[in-house]
């Protein structure tokens, strides 16, 4: 099969006036994927937004450090028309953050424009902004995930081997964000995959072995009816089973609408719809920064389940600023309860309306 590659350089924005008619009408997210793998795990460079999205918790040389690598790629949509190869046609950018328990976070942020510098491929995880990647490769042992990312704060060289099924989420990988069937998602998740590799940190360079969880979710629209953010969880649970639940917000913090999948040590996989899910905030952190209230411990209620989510560090809060400034609250977290593990939590639309 061709390799088709979508190149992208640093950010560089040009002040230009868009036609009207340069704005397209993006692809809709239906009921009744037909997923295909390894293509699907590549891009989907027809919908406007999608994100590769992986997050861990290390166990050794020090238990509950925990990891986050992002890369997002948007279709802005108002540059189809534009001949020049720095047209924003596609634009990428990236976040990645350590959480060290005692210390303060660390995060970092890369962005990019398509055909220069950088690249995703459209058939496979292939995903870059300059010496960050993440992409999947095959070995005569099975597949893996390889995540690489250099900064001053840290650095991390990581394989992520794979120790059972993906798990697609919502109806065979259609998941609604809403109760109108157009705000969608295709989603995707990796519990369970096996860490092992080299952090780079004040302390040095050390070898480091985990958990991780791998996320990969494409839409054109998944905010609407005063939804203003949304709060997920996504668990590795300590039995070898995985949970994922999520709530769309509104500015008032009520749910508009909720999910969770379940999936047991066993193999068996339980979804809950939004009448079975619910939220419950019970301690706030208030960021000194931006002023924005997290209910970093929340209780969640699905079918006979019931957990609460206890952060590392409280201060888990991400501002990043390419190529647009989000705040977000995103970390990692214990579950405890009927249900017990590591993962991440991450709450979006406090520090105001999330813009996609």
């Amino acid at each position: 099969m061709q390799r088709r590659r979508f190149l992208a350089t640093p950010l560089l924005l040009p002040t230009l006036t868009w036609p009207a008619e340069a704005l397209l009408a993006y692809p809709p997210v239906t009921p009744g994927p037909r997923l295909a793998f390894p293509r699907d795990h590549g891009g989907h460079p027809d919908f406007r937004t999608e994100w590769w999205y992986v997050t861990g918790a290390l166990d050794s040389p020090q238990p509950d450090v925990g990891f986050q690598l992002t890369f997002f790629r948007n279709r802005p949509g108002t540059a189809e028309t534009l001949r020049s190869p720095l047209a924003a046609r596609q634009i990428l950018w990236a976040h990645a953050a350590l959480t060290v328990p005692g210390e303060r976070l660390r995060h970092t942020e890369r962005a990019a424009r398509a055909n220069l510098g950088g690249s995703f491929s459209s058939v496979d995880c292939d995903v870059s902004i300059g010496s960050w990647r993440m992409h999947r490769e095959d070995h005569a042992q099975g597949e893996v995930l390889r995540l690489q990312m250099q900064s001053p704060q840290f650095s991390f060289d990581f394989t992520l081997t794979p120790s059972q099924p993906l798990l697609l989420q919502g109806d065979n990988g259609y998941s609604r964000k809403s109760h109108a069937a157009d705000l969608a998602s295709y989603y995707v998740s990796w519990p369970q995959l096996r860490v092992d590799g080299v952090l780079v940190r004040d302390s040095g360079r050390q070898e480091v072995h985990g958990r991780a969880w791998f996320d990969h979710e494409w839409s054109t629209a998944i905010l609407g009816g005063g939804a203003v953010g949304w709060d997920w969880l996504g668990i590795n649970l300590a039995d070898g089973g995985a949970l994922m639940a999520f709530r769309m917000r509104d500015a008032q913090g009520r749910t508009l609408f909720a999910h969770a999948a379940w999936r047991d040590a066993a193999g068996q996989l339980r979804h809950f719809i939004a009448a079975d899910v619910v939220f419950t905030p019970r301690r706030r952190w208030t960021s000194p920064r931006s002023g924005a209230s997290y209910p970093v411990e929340m209780e969640i209620h699905f079918g006979e389940q019931l957990l609460r989510t206890l952060p590392v560090l409280d201060d888990q809060e991400l501002s990043a600023s390419q190529p647009a400034p989000v705040v977000y609250w995103e970390g990692l977290v214990k579950v405890e309860g009927s249900l017990r593990g590591r993962g991440y939590l991450e709450m979006t639309g406090y520090a105001g309306t999330l813009r996609l």
